[in-house]
């Protein structure tokens, strides 16, 4: 057969003679001249294009900007594809009726068709290239179509055919297409100017787009890779050769960034404020203001969401159609053209694709976009908060209105929730419409017994509410009870060595167990309603086919057919989703009020007076804070020069106090009443003048409001009334310029309680002034700082802070204090410096920081002291008590004037000095010092411990080659897994595979019976059979859903509790080294993060992924059962989704854990600035701190972005994935012929292949990362414990051991491990039954190692100790421990009674405790307390001096009758009176037991009857103190001397 254009067998179709534009087959013809011509034309300037721009420099982004129009012609391009689709589909279906083929039906559609994606390409390369002049062959394409087209259409109308054809609507929507993208041409000629003009206009591309750190570009690419998220791919495929960080997702787009929102939604906030300004009663909505500012894209996030649901109803619809078709095959054929259209298969399956492909494209859409708006709502949430943080009022935060817990949630939880608010509250309006339309096509179909399903939809709908508000009750209490075992864990790795030496870890051990079978309790519940959620998901489906069908069989007259069969149980499946996330949502949308209403009440809290007085403006604009990276404008460091001039000048008039002029005040208080808020004036009747460049000192008792005074000048107090005035300029600086390059209104201000930053301790003492090393250096001299600084392991790089390293409290304040120091201020304010620091530290400070470093630099210091040896240094004096100033003047004025008070301050003073001679070189300082180093030695530990994850499966080759660590990267973690799911037991883990392929294999049963049960060719014959056949299955379905759901939960809580709770018998178990060695925050994590994953994450996501991996095997078994063809397309499609997944799994793994990595910084700054409001504030920071919340919150937002976009691209590619399946089998299930019922089977199948294939890939992901958790406790449950067992059992121990107290050390050599050096190497000495021997040495001297050895907690490796004939070495540890006592160094107390504290064991009776207690001086105290012996002890016992904490565990070893005590420099932190008394006590109340006292200061030892002086690990002299004295040169004799 010739092929002919316009077919052979009517040879008049050539015939023109009627006029040429009258032959349809010349019309034809001419509609193929404008592609033809564009493909012509456009073809040779795309290859050159392309040749050409890979020689050209790459652009860094692939968009520079958009032609007016842009997103309007993709799509109209779009809709001229799909219109030309079907205008190819009319002319073969037509074709088919003719006798001969008939080219002129289909072949310029198909042309056109390459014309218009031709069209489009070429238009995307000129865009990126921006040459718009290449557009006019465009544009005279859309013309010449144009014209063609209509000529067409006329041709139509003239012939008579109207709108019943399908021709005709083709032709006619064609014509209007090319119309509007003509028009779409001329705009861009119009704004551009291109063409026909002498200036074309000039673009440049958006700011963002010429940086080229902004890597997030879904803002800025075409509308095509927008939909599909191209442009993620180069992202997510770098990710698998080198992981994805910071640098690599670069910062936030301008519009998505927090300060942008921030303004947004503040000026909606003020409008709703200016609204309700006169009605005192009413608060300002944020809802509304929320809406203003985030409105439009929650509307298109609807929209999309709406477009969405609508073309998810094709599906079923389609299935109808198809199944419907085959039935029909064998009746007679006489329908119409388009009937015949739609009813044709193949079209069906081609129109059930497109619809899938548009329906999930939107549905991304809108999740994107909702997505966005809850980012940038929620930094514009963070902004607002954080602006009024710094505006709180002093007293709201101490008086507890606002505790820094409640800022936290703020920050942490409520924000949160209103960002997830936002993601789901499309589907608050989208749902009932789903569900309504959803209802009237089944009623469509199935008539009223539709009803009867919808019905049992509707009513279990509000069990699933139920479950769901339970579930967040049962979250609630675990929380709650997981807070109390993380404080009680938290205590008990705190007083590690404590309980180990007290032999108490298995009591401690309990308390957690107890607390720990609390939280698993209300685990239990929480999981007994997950799994009832997961059921009732799967369940009411299956019920309310079950229902439906059954009503039909036996009310309906006809039989049940296949179309209607599988359309309506495909229907049912798309009702269930909007009903389950319903109860979700709308619990949700309940948190979402509540937390707003938290917000309102923190935005409308009490803040701060404006401090006019202080002049500087103190509200920075928002403006400035854009520009300023973090530096003053103001702070420019000083020339050294000037400091010189200046010296020389001021030499003469230096120490002389100069009269005082009124020019010479820096600030003047006059008549000042300030309260805390309260209303009652905590100061009143204040009249002080604070002289310029001189030093005032402040004294007092205890609260008489020295602190309270400073406050009140800084304006944190509320003024009652008087006002604090601060003098403009320093009028007696000789140069000019120095007034004016100090920040004059800020003041440098240390406050009482150290505030440190989150940062390196040299951000910590710059604190945004610029770095100038000479000045640095004198202030960590002065404040002594150096040798603390060379301990660290980065030097004063190294983090301290909550993220970093634990300073103690001396060091903190002397950091504090360095940054008061080191900043350039008029004015410095020092509120008790010397609090923390011992005497030699306060000398050195006070003489070369405050005499030296101030007065030189002639600034102004208000110090608050209570060393009152330092007065005479003092320019002025203010004397204070009970809130009000007692004296004022220099010294010499009170001395002259009240003798009184100068008397009492010389006995003070005398009192002070004496102590000052008693102390010791080596005392507070060296004693934090050596805490510190102990801290760090074990650097490179806690590197090993992170290693050892890793190293678990590098361990095959050592290799560290890029492949290896990559092949590591995209590698699940099996092992781990294996390791989790046989931790909850072999016998759960059989149950839940058994059970969960059976609950799937019924469920395909259930739809094989109905394929079976509607192809019956006769009528209602064996329609009961079917029936109960059908009846069962769904009953056994339900109930296995039921069985699977909960087995995994109960898997999964066996598992956590196996697992904490061996976890917490290897820590507890553990040797002290390892806690010496790793950071406590490393094992507190392990108990509190990963086990919460454990607990809580695992089990759901492990169900999620059995399930949807589940089912998407079994509805390909089907589809290949129904259809073996599809088996061939499968490998492709199985290779593209192999490639996917294993691309994603890498980079989700990385941007979540980006993600979860700068939320920590975020949470940690705000509760950072919340608790230095007073010094930020002082030190006029506010702007620098603001710009720094900005940066962190962008941080974690793009983190964010990215990972919901990574999301995104996953899900659009499964989608598309799950659309061809869905493709594939229905163009080889319409090949294979009628089996009607099976053919619907396996459609109905590959429709939900598509709902379930990201659910694999993502919770694959998430599987991966959750096991990180399991692995990390594995990691720790490898440690080696102490040995525990003796070679001597009980029984062969007197049940008084010791009874003498008399200790043989024989040749003791002692190490902390065996790959470590000895630090006692052979040490002999003999003690005898109750002697008191003192044992002295240098810091690192082996003192302390050697009090270690009695107790077995470092490694004896050669030698013994023999107590009372025994060697410790055979005993039973538990035994030895709890048989001697020893007093530490650093006190401990736990949370609990003050009975608990003495005797956990609870063995004594209360008079002996009360002996206890008055040996150790603190009988009265306690008999004063609300409860005596059952009085609490609060966390670490903060609520007792550090002096009577160490006064209780020497009560506590005096509880413990034993005849050895040990007492490691266990006076160390108590003042000399006590101290005295206690020695006393220690030889009457131990006359006759052994006691060995290292010590710290010699001269507590010198009563002793033996002395040990030790060096390197040996000891040197060993004799009797008289002996060792009379030594002149000995070194004890020196010791001596360096102490008197």
């Amino acid at each position: 057969m010739k092929l002919a254009f316009c077919g052979n067998d009517n040879p008049a179709a050539y015939n023109i003679s009627a006029g040429v534009l009258r032959n349809v087959c010349f019309v034809d013809a001419l509609n193929l001249v404008p592609h033809v011509f564009l493909l012509f034309i456009t073809f040779p300037i795309l290859f050159i294009g392309w040749g050409s721009q890979s020689s050209k420099v790459q652009i860094h982004h692939n968009t520079w900007l958009h032609f007016p129009g842009h997103n309007l012609r993709w799509i109209l391009t779009f809709t001229l594809l799909f219109v030309h689709v079907c205008e190819i589909a009319e002319g073969i279906v037509s074709d088919a009726q003719m006798k001969s083929r008939h080219l002129h039906l289909f072949l310029p559609a198909i042309i056109g068709f390459v014309a218009a994606t031709t069209s489009i390409v070429y238009y995307h390369n000129i865009e990126t290239s921006n040459f718009p002049k290449l557009l006019l062959a465009l544009f005279l394409y859309w013309v010449m179509a144009f014209v063609a087209k209509t000529i067409k259409l006329v041709r139509y109308c003239q012939e008579g055919v109207t709108f019943s054809q399908l021709r005709f609507c083709i032709t006619g929507i064609m014509v209007i297409l090319y119309g509007l993208l003509m028009a779409v041409e001329i705009n861009v000629i119009r704004v551009r100017r291109y063409v026909f003009s002498m200036n074309p206009q000039k673009v440049k591309p958006p700011e963002d787009l010429q940086d080229l750190g902004v890597r997030f570009l879904q803002p800025f690419v075409n509308l095509l890779s927008k939909a599909t998220y191209w442009w993620m791919n180069t992202l997510i495929i770098s990710a698998h050769k080198k992981p994805i960080d910071l640098k690599a997702i670069g910062k936030l787009p301008i519009a998505m960034r927090a300060l942008t929102n921030y303004v947004c939604l503040k000026e909606a906030y003020e409008e709703q404020k200016k609204k309700v300004a006169n009605q005192p009663n009413r608060n300002p909505s944020i809802w509304l203001a929320m809406y203003r500012a985030f409105g439009r894209p929650i509307l298109l996030s609807s929209t999309f969401r709406y477009l969405a649901d609508l073309l998810g109803f094709a599906g079923p619809l389609c299935i109808s159609g198809i199944v419907q078709g085959f039935q029909n095959t064998s009746q007679d054929n006489t329908t119409t053209i388009e009937k015949d259209f739609l009813g044709n298969a193949y079209v069906l399956a081609v129109l059930l694709f497109l619809a899938l492909i548009l329906q999930r494209t939107f549905l991304q859409a809108s999740y994107y976009v909702t997505t966005e708006t809850g980012i940038n709502l929620r930094g514009a949430l963070l902004a607002m908060i954080y602006n009024k943080i710094l505006r709180l009022s002093t007293s709201n935060l101490s008086m507890g209105e606002m505790t820094l817990g409640q800022i936290n949630n703020l920050v942490a939880i409520e924000t949160n929730q209103l960002m997830w608010f936002l993601f789901l509250c499309p589907n608050l309006w989208a749902m009932p419409v789903q569900i309504i339309m959803g209802v009237i096509l089944l009623y469509n179909l199935l008539g009223e017994s539709a009803l009867v399903g919808a019905a049992v939809i509707v009513l279990l709908a509000p069990i699933q509410y139920f479950i769901a508000t339970k579930l967040a009750e049962a979250q609630k209490s675990t929380l709650d009870y997981s807070t109390e075992r993380l404080k009680k864990t938290n205590e008990i790795l705190k007083g590690i060595k404590l309980l180990k030496l007290y032999a108490w870890e298995h009591i401690f051990c309990t308390s957690v167990e107890e607390t720990r079978m609390k939280e698993f309790t209300s685990l239990k519940t929480f999981a007994l309603y997950t799994s009832l959620s997961i059921f009732m998901n799967a369940a009411i489906p299956m019920a309310a086919v079950l229902a439906t069908f059954v009503t039909y069989a036996y009310t309906a007259d006809k039989k049940l057919q296949p179309a209607q069969a599988f359309a309506s149980l495909s229907l049912f499946h798309i009702l269930v989703t909007p009903l389950f996330l319903l109860s979700t949502v709308v619990r949700f949308a309940v948190k979402a009020i509540i937390s707003v209403q938290k917000l309102n009440e923190f935005l409308l809290s009490d803040e701060i007076g404006g401090d006019s007085w202080r002049d500087g403006c103190s509200s920075v604009a928002y403006e400035s804070c854009k520009k300023h990276t973090g530096f003053h404008p103001k702070a420019i460091n000083r020339k050294q020069p000037l400091r010189y001039q200046l010296e020389s000048y001021e030499q003469s008039s230096r120490r002389q106090p100069r009269p005082l002029e009124i020019g010479d005040i820096a600030i003047k208080v006059i008549n000042g009443y300030f309260s805390w808020g309260s209303g009652l004036a905590t100061l009143s009747n204040i009249n002080i003048r604070i002289p310029t460049g001189q030093m005032t000192m402040i004294v007092g008792q205890v609260g008489c409001g020295k602190s309270s005074l400073l406050l009140a000048i800084l304006g944190e107090m509320q003024t009652l009334e008087g006002k604090v005035h601060w003098s403009n300029v320093n009028e007696n600086e000789p140069s000019l310029e120095a007034p004016r390059s100090r920040n004059r209104y800020s003041v440098a201000y240390a406050a009482q309680k150290p505030w440190l930053l989150n940062a390196t301790v040299e951000e910590n003492i710059t604190c945004g002034s610029p770095f100038n090393k000479q000045r640095y250096k004198t202030v960590t001299d002065a404040c002594s700082l150096q040798p603390d600084i060379d301990l660290l392991p980065f030097g004063d790089q190294t983090e301290i802070g909550e993220r970093g390293i634990n300073l103690s409290g001396g060091q903190r304040q002397r950091i504090c204090v360095a940054r008061a120091l080191y900043q350039n201020t008029n004015i410095v304010f020092l509120d008790d410096p010397f609090s923390a620091l011992d005497i030699h530290l306060s000398d050195h400070l006070m003489q070369e920081g405050i005499l030296k470093f101030l007065q030189e630099d002639k600034r102004t210091l208000v110090l608050v002291t209570h060393k009152l040896q330092y007065l005479p240094h003092a320019d002025w004096i203010i004397a204070m008590k009970d809130g009000m100033v007692l004296r004022e003047g220099t010294l010499k004025d009170i001395q002259n004037k009240d003798v009184e008070l100068y008397e009492h301050w010389k006995t003070l003073m005398n009192r002070q000095d004496q102590e000052l001679e008693k102390d010791m070189e080596a005392d507070q300082t060296s004693l934090e010092r050596k805490t510190l180093r102990r801290a760090m030695y074990p650097r490179e530990s806690k590197a090993q411990l992170e290693d050892e994850d890793e190293e678990e499966e590098e361990e095959e080759d050592e290799d560290d080659n890029m492949s290896t660590v990559m092949r590591l990267r995209t590698k699940m973690p099996w092992k781990t897994c294996w390791r989790y799911l046989t931790s909850g037991g072999f016998f759960l883990l059989f149950l839940m595979i058994f059970s969960k392929l059976l609950k799937h294999s019924v469920i395909v049963a259930i739809d094989y019976w109905l394929a079976r049960w509607t192809s019956l060719d006769e009528h209602k014959k064996d329609e009961t059979y079917y029936v109960a056949g059908f009846s069962l299955l769904c009953g056994a379905g339900i109930v296995l859903c039921l069985i699977t759901s909960l087995t995994v939960e109960w898997m999964g809580l066996t598992a956590a509790k196996n697992l904490h709770h061996n976890l917490l018998n290897k820590i507890i178990l553990g040797p002290i080294r390892f806690f010496d060695m790793t950071p406590l925050g490393l094992i507190l994590n392990r108990f509190s993060a990963d086990t919460n994953i454990i607990d809580q994450h695992i089990p759901p996501t492990l169900e999620s992924l059995t399930r949807s991996t589940l089912l998407c095997l079994s509805a390909i078994g089907i589809i290949s059962y129904a259809t073996p063809w599809f088996l061939v397309a499968l490998v492709p499609l199985g290779i593209a989704f192999y490639f996917i997944q294993k691309y994603f799994r890498v980079a989700s793994k990385d941007l979540q854990e980006l993600d979860d990595s700068t939320q920590l910084p975020l949470l940690c700054h705000f509760s950072e600035t919340a608790e230095g409001l007073t010094t930020i504030r002082a030190f006029r920071h506010e702007a620098r701190f603001k710009q720094r919340m900005l940066e962190l919150t962008d941080t974690n937002n793009i983190a964010y972005l990215f990972l919901s976009a990574a999301n995104r691209w996953l899900e659009v590619r499964t989608d598309y994935l799950g659309a061809c399946i869905v493709l594939t089998a229905a163009v080889a299930s319409i090949k294979e012929g009628p089996k009607s019922g099976f053919v619907g089977l396996g459609l109905l199948y590959a429709l939900t292949i598509t709902n379930y294939l990201n659910w694999v890939v993502r919770n694959l992901a998430d599987l991966e990362v959750q096991m990180g958790a399991v692995k990390k406790v594995n990691s720790l449950l490898n440690m080696e414990s102490e040995n525990y067992d003796g070679t001597l059992d009980a029984s062969q121990i007197p049940k008084d051991w010791p009874q003498e107290g008399e200790i043989k050390i024989e040749d003791l050599c002692v190490r902390y491990e065996n790959n470590l050096k000895p630090v006692l190497k052979h040490v002999k000495a003999y003690i005898k039954p109750g002697q008191k021997v003192g044992i002295c040495g240098r810091t690192g001297s082996g003192k302390s190692s050697l009090s270690l050895a009695f107790f077995r907690m470092v490694d004896i490796f050669d030698g013994r100790i023999v107590i009372d004939g025994i060697d410790i070495s055979k005993l039973p540890l538990h035994t030895l421990r709890s048989r001697l006592s020893i007093i530490l160094q650093d006190p401990v107390l736990f949370s609990g009674s003050i009975r608990f504290n003495l005797d956990p064991e609870c063995k004594c009776t209360d008079d002996r405790l009360w002996e206890a207690l008055e040996i150790a001086q603190l009988k009265n105290m306690v008999k004063s307390l609300p409860g005596g012996l059952d009085a609490m002890v609060t966390e670490g016992g903060e609520n007792f001096s550090v002096g009577q904490r160490q006064l209780f565990c020497l009560a506590r070893a005096f509880v413990r009758k034993s005849s050895i005590l040990i007492m490691d420099e266990a006076t160390a932190s108590i003042d000399m009176a006590t101290e005295n008394i206690l020695q006393k006590v220690v030889m009457t109340a131990f006359a006759d037991r052994t006691v060995v006292t290292i010590a710290h200061r010699v001269h507590t030892i010198l009563t002793a009857d033996l002395v040990i002086v030790m060096k390197r690990g040996n000891i040197l002299e060993y004799d009797t103190p008289e002996n060792l004295l009379s030594q002149e040169n000995g070194i004890f004799a020196s010791f001596v001397r360096a102490d008197m």
